[in-house]
């Protein structure tokens, strides 16, 4: 039965990315997706969260929507390569580097490399890391594509939708008994993008 829930959850999840891709850009699309991901949290079977906190989980934490965040960008192909990606436990997951994608801010352009699942049926598989992390987010880095669980944001022949709004943190930020594939030194971006889910704020004591 655990297999049967874990298929619902996928399922789920892609039917909020779908909804998104068929909103199209904007915030309702955003909050629409963010509601949907905090009743999964709290209620699925296959929550990220331990059983014992879900019912005191009171959503999770994001920056506010930033429409600057959004580009849809070419994806510019490289040799294919394969690479093991380290997890936040034990083991790592076996991918291809197969493309790149830029996207300009201010007066810079910044690249993060497209990995290629090679378990399963495949998926593209995007990872990132940035000035947040440690801070703000999860020192391992978020993610922002991840279609073989179906986060997937769209895109047309050969562009994709970046959009930082919807970069979230993998499972093992919200319990140990999750381990999962952390993005690599290549993808850390040397810029904070405060953009997407982030770590709940803590207070200072006084």
């Amino acid at each position: 039965m655990d297999l049967l829930d874990l298929a619902d959850y996928r399922r789920l999840v892609a039917e909020l990315y779908r909804e998104v891709r068929k909103g199209g850009p904007g915030e309702a699309a955003w909050a629409a997706w963010r509601t949907g991901r905090d009743r999964l949290f709290a209620g699925h079977p296959q929550s990220a969260v331990e059983p014992e906190a879900r019912s005191s989980f009171t959503g999770l934490t994001y920056f506010p929507y930033d429409p600057a965040w959004r580009f849809e960008a070419e994806v510019l192909p490289l040799p294919g390569e394969a690479v093991e990606i380290g997890h936040s436990g034990a083991g790592e997951t076996g991918f291809d580097r197969f493309g790149a994608v830029e996207f300009p801010v201010g007066d810079h352009t910044y690249r993060l490399t497209l990995f290629w699942l090679r378990g399963y049926a495949g998926g593209l598989f995007l990872p990132f890391r940035d000035a947040t992390n440690g801070a703000s987010t999860y020192g391992g880095g978020r993610y922002l594509l991840d279609t073989a669980k179906g986060a997937d944001l769209g895109g047309r022949a050969d562009r994709l939708i970046l959009d930082f709004n919807y970069a979230y943190h993998p499972s093992c930020v919200h319990s140990p008994r999750w381990s999962c594939p952390l993005s690599p030194p290549e993808n850390r971006l040397p810029i904070p993008i405060e953009a997407g889910e982030r770590l709940p704020a803590v207070a200072s004591g006084g």
